[in-house]
């Protein structure tokens, strides 16, 4: 008689999460929300770039959970693996300049920005147009000149006018609240989601342990799917449009 016990949730949660589930139906109806979603890829030559192992699927729940709410939503979306969320409008891109260029179209017009994207924040100074080739090419295989890419976030924290939610992503090996804390405040965001990804956490999973960190202090969550973090970022996010 004991299989599979302790299996279920305890129903008292179950019904709050139903039925704030219910209470937030249409809560973003004629709100405009943009989100950032994926890696960049930064070319080094016609076949190779820099990159990290983002997936994207976080940034992909949040457009589908806005769009759910009614929210009006434009999802930049770096090189992914994902097909476009039903009702949203997607804007593909592949290197941290396009990604740019995107979202200060998009951003103006927003009343919520979510910047779930893994933008690199080097790109190789010189890519070439060619395939560069071992010997022929190892002087400039071996040695890649880098320069900085815009810091997306921290422009469109700088520029957000009053009421505009801005909300950034840490991911972060050590010190996560500390890190997250001094992202906070030089970006300008309304709160950073910290992402602990030592020991490769995170990176591809299906669910994020994750701690909001704002000027009133932080909130930590518990383990849950990348929809349930999802559906908490855009509440938390309401209510700094309040």
């Amino acid at each position: 008689g004991d299989v599979g016990r302790g299996r279920l949730a305890d129903p008292g949660a179950i019904v709050e999460r139903a039925l704030s589930a219910l209470g937030r139906t249409r809560d973003l109806e004629g709100r405009r929300v943009l989100v950032t979603a994926g890696p960049t890829h930064e070319p080094v030559d016609a076949v190779r770039f820099l990159s990290n192992p983002s997936t994207g699927k976080m940034g992909f729940e949040l457009a589908c959970a806005a769009r759910k709410q009614g929210a009006d939503v434009t999802l930049v979306a770096g090189p992914v693996a994902l097909e476009n969320p039903a009702g949203v409008e997607v804007v593909r891109v592949n290197t941290a300049l396009e990604m740019e260029r995107a979202v200060s179209s998009a951003f103006p017009q927003s009343d919520i920005a979510v910047f779930a994207a893994a933008v690199s924040d080097y790109r190789p100074a010189n890519p070439s147009a060619r395939k560069l080739k071992k010997g022929a090419d190892d002087e400039a295989l071996s040695r890649i000149d880098l320069v900085r890419n815009p810091d997306i976030l921290a422009g469109c924290g700088k520029a957000k006018r009053a009421g505009q939610v801005v909300v950034g992503f840490a991911a972060e090996t050590d010190d996560l609240v500390e890190n997250a804390q001094a992202k906070l405040a030089s970006k300008n965001a309304d709160f950073i989601v910290a992402n602990d990804v030592s020991r490769g956490r995170v990176f591809g999973a299906d669910e994020n342990e994750v701690v909001f960190v704002s000027r009133a202090g932080e909130k930590r969550l518990p383990l849950e799917s990348k929809r349930q973090v999802a559906e908490a970022i855009l509440d938390e996010a309401k209510k700094f449009l309040k």
